[in-house]
């Protein structure tokens, strides 16, 4: 019987501790890679940074290819500055209908829980940054 108790107790303190950790990432503040992004999380996850770029993109699409290594670096780059999240447009149509996405790939960004800026197509990692910082810039 013991065992059990231990066993619960042991579970509380994980569930705590995952929580702790969940609300820490969700912050902004540490985030050095990309939320995956899905029609269930996408509000929460814009209304929850301050300044959230999302990368709306496809497994099969090419120039969606070329930029995501170039999201990753910015990613870690401008942690604890801005977020940024990835939506695959094929897995959540919902999402991707709401903001129109007709081509990919497209990165939008969020700032306060609205769309202030974007762009579609492959874009090079200075002028994808000059639009996040534009951003940044506009506290």
């Amino acid at each position: 019987m013991q065992n059990s108790n231990n066993d619960d107790e042991l579970e509380n303190i994980l569930a705590k501790k995952r929580n702790e950790l969940m609300a820490q990432g969700q912050s902004g503040s540490h985030l050095t890679s990309p939320i995956t992004l899905t029609d269930s999380n996408f509000n929460e996850m814009v209304n929850n940074h301050p300044l959230l770029v999302v990368d709306f993109w496809a497994p099969w699409c090419g120039p969606c290819r070329m930029v995501s290594p170039i999201i990753e670096q910015l990613a870690t780059e401008l942690a604890g500055k801005v977020a940024f999240g990835k939506l695959n447009v094929d897995e959540n149509p919902r999402v991707a209908s709401t903001f129109g996405i007709q081509s990919i790939p497209t990165i939008s960004i969020f700032k306060n829980g609205k769309s202030v800026d974007g762009f579609v197509g492959a874009a090079p990692k200075p002028q994808i940054q000059a639009r996040i910082l534009a951003q940044l810039g506009k506290q």
